[in-house]
């Protein structure tokens, strides 16, 4: 007589492998996401838009926007900022999961918005748009490093660094939870 271990044992090793055409997702209830075919972002609940879930007004006159090198060196500092990031060990949990395509446009646009570039923020406000994420002050501290890393990257000189930083830091209220 075989003792349950055994019995389970043997159950497991003569156990046929699945048909290798199982649909795993449908099995299991998991829902497909579709992109969006022109933008290529996943889907989001609806929210009212405005220029004020940006987290701070813009700079008045062009002289930011100059010194960001305009839209395309924005683009350039939101494309590096974002590859900086989810390949930093320190937060790069933090970005995992998320859709990168919607988060390099809304961050562009907001950094455009708030340097007078001519851009409209159509992002959510900072506080739901980061809120159950579990973010610490070390994960803030660890990207606004990275971003300082970028601008630098760009030659956006040290004041205009500043300047610029010192817009954003009111925001980290709503984005840091722990």
């Amino acid at each position: 007589m075989l003792s349950n271990a055994a019995t389970i044992a043997l159950a497991l090793l003569f156990q046929q492998a699945p048909a290798e055409d199982v649909d795993w997702d449908a099995e299991f209830g998991v829902e497909k996401v579709e992109r969006d075919p022109v933008t290529g972002e996943l889907p989001v609940e609806e929210y009212r838009q405005s220029n004020a879930n940006a987290g701070a007004k813009p700079f008045s006159g062009d002289a930011m926007a100059r010194a960001f090198g305009g839209q395309d060196g924005i683009r350039r500092i939101t494309d590096r900022l974002v590859a900086l990031n989810t390949a930093d060990p320190r937060i790069a949990a933090v970005f995992e999961g998320h859709d990168m395509v919607r988060l390099r446009r809304v961050l562009f646009e907001q950094f455009c918005y708030i340097l007078n570039a001519g851009c409209t923020y159509t992002g959510r406000d900072m506080e739901s748009s980061h809120s159950g994420m579990g973010t610490t002050r070390g994960d803030m501290n660890a990207l606004v490093e990275n971003l300082q890393k970028a601008m630098r990257e760009e030659g956006v000189d040290f004041r205009s660094q500043n300047r610029f930083l010192s817009k954003l830091a009111p925001m980290s209220g709503d984005v840091i939870e722990r």
